[in-house]
């Protein structure tokens, strides 16, 4: 594609993802397909993805691999799938829209027997929500593969141009698609090689498994953005966004993949290159606060621990005189009892939460469409009624919940509502693989903290300080990104990144001319 067509491309799509107002008319004018519907009604940064993948020959690799996706579910709720394959056939996969339970059954595990197996859980970060952007991808070239892929790439028009005025074809918009295609079409002897000679020229965040039939390959961008860690079963081993996805499956967590590093899961064993070294670690810290399972273990720290100690030292930095500490559930939890336990103020249930509001596909209709987040927390009034209140969560983005979550409180007849968040204000979206809406639809932007508070009808509101979070994990600031707080993006070029459509926009270009 030219020049003048990306521009025209970048032109029509912004250099970051459009306004909720705008996705309807882009969408239309591109002919895309419409949004799924948004069925959970917390308003935070939308979770992002989760890979696995194994090579273990005497295992039942399919069904390993379903429950480390299981593990991994609330990383993404929109699609899942697993690909397997015996050592030297073909790859088969399987993969839909929905959640892991609902897509595969015994059946399809039994179908999907082997010795080496991907998965994937996905939340779109890039290309919208269809079938032919679930993953793991599969595609044929000088080699069969499939692959998954967590993350963002901020280069992604430019490498789809650049393959199709090489004459590679694309079923999706996904910007999964293009590395699988890159390591498909390489003409080197092996997945690793291939590999090993494509990650350099992938620009953003990424943390990528992908299948051949000689085994297993995993590698993290050379900042290490998004997690990805390797296990061993028994004399076998694995990969994983996180460790919880090991601990289901009885593996043994071994260490992170590095940044930059290519691993290569084989008869032979493991195998590790560096392909990359890493100029500035940069590891989301957005994975302490919110992403990340609490019995998930990032840097040697269990998280559950380290969101304990975020609340008592927002305890600490925001004090106040309450009655009672409720946790909005269940992403408050931790912190919530972090800040009663510092405070000595009492904890207590103030909401119950219908766990099950995420599993349905039936729209709830515009009758109890007004009942709004009541569908998923129902307020206790025994518990909040004349209380002043310490309302614990772990993060803001738009603010149209925490709005919802105060005036609930208040009709329950809460005296006072002091909320207080367990992470700084979010002012600046996201361009590595999680979808936090655009800077203008987030409260925190333009807005002093006094401002959001009335805004949301609170009392009084406390963000967590940066400093505070990094005291409660214990790690150094130098080597992680926080650009959702700071506005300060890791990886040059982030500023033109393209938008969340960008792949859907470059199709219909393409097509057009």
């Amino acid at each position: 594609m030219t020049r003048a067509r990306r521009a025209a491309l970048l032109g029509l799509m912004g250099s970051s993802a459009p306004s909720r107002s705008g996705q309807a008319d882009t969408r239309e004018a591109l002919d895309m397909p419409p949004p799924a519907p948004d069925l959970d009604q917390r308003d935070g940064p939308r979770d992002e993805c989760g890979v696995f993948g194994i090579y273990a020959p005497g295992h039942d690799v399919s069904r390993l691999a379903y429950f480390a996706l299981y593990a991994l579910q609330h990383r993404g709720q929109e699609s899942a799938g697993i690909a397997a394959a015996e050592r030297d056939g073909s790859i088969m996969a399987v993969r839909e829209l929905g959640l892991v339970s609902q897509v595969f059954d015994e059946q399809k595990l039994r179908a999907l027997g082997g010795e080496l197996a991907i998965g994937h859980v996905r939340y779109s970060t890039t290309g919208a929500t269809s079938f032919e952007n679930a993953q793991p991808v599969h595609r044929s070239g000088r080699r069969e593969l499939a692959l998954g892929h967590n993350g963002n790439l901020i280069n992604a028009v430019e490498l789809h141009a650049e393959l199709g005025e090489l004459g590679v074809g694309f079923r999706s918009t996904s910007d999964s698609e293009i590395i699988a295609a890159l390591l498909a079409s390489h003409d080197g002897d092996s997945l690793r090689t291939a590999a090993i000679d494509v990650l350099p020229r992938l620009k953003g965040a990424f943390s990528v498994v992908a299948m051949s039939k000689d085994g297993v390959v995993a590698f993290r961008d050379p900042a290490g953005l998004r997690p990805l860690v390797l296990g061993q079963l028994g004399d076998r081993y694995c990969v994983a966004s996180e460790s919880c996805a090991l601990d289901i499956i009885g593996a043994r967590l071994l260490r992170d993949v590095r940044p930059g590093e290519v691993v290569s899961l084989t008869e032979r064993g493991i195998t590790s290159d560096q392909a990359v070294e890493s100029e500035r670690e940069a590891f989301c810290v957005f994975e302490y606060i919110y992403f990340a399972r609490p019995d998930s273990r990032i840097g040697g720290t269990v998280l559950q621990v380290a969101r304990s100690r975020m609340g008592e030292i927002l305890a600490r930095e925001a004090p106040v005189d309450a009655d009672v500490v409720i946790p909005v559930p269940d992403s408050g939890n931790s912190a919530a009892r972090g800040y009663a336990r510092a405070s000595g103020i009492p904890l207590d249930d103030g909401f119950v939460k219908n766990r099950y509001v995420a599993r349905t596909f039936i729209q709830p209709g515009q009758e109890l469409r007004q009942r709004g987040l009541r569908l998923k927390f129902n307020p206790l009034p025994e518990v909040v009624a004349g209380k002043r209140l310490v309302v614990v969560d772990d993060s803001i983005v738009r603010g149209n919940t925490t709005r919802k979550i105060v005036q609930m409180l208040r009709d329950a007849g809460a005296a006072e509502v002091h909320m207080r968040i367990s992470a700084p204000p979010i002012k600046h979206p996201c361009h590595y693989g999680i979808d936090m809406s655009t800077r203008e639809e987030m409260i925190a932007h333009g807005r002093t903290v006094e401002q959001v508070a009335q805004e949301m009808g609170a009392d009084s509101l406390h963000y967590l300080s940066l400093p505070g979070v990094y005291e409660a994990i214990g790690q150094r600031r130098e080597a992680h990104c926080d650009a959702c707080f700071s506005g300060e993006y890791p990886l040059a070029g982030t500023g033109e990144a393209n938008g969340k459509f960008a792949l859907e926009a470059e199709r219909a270009l393409a097509r057009a001319y």
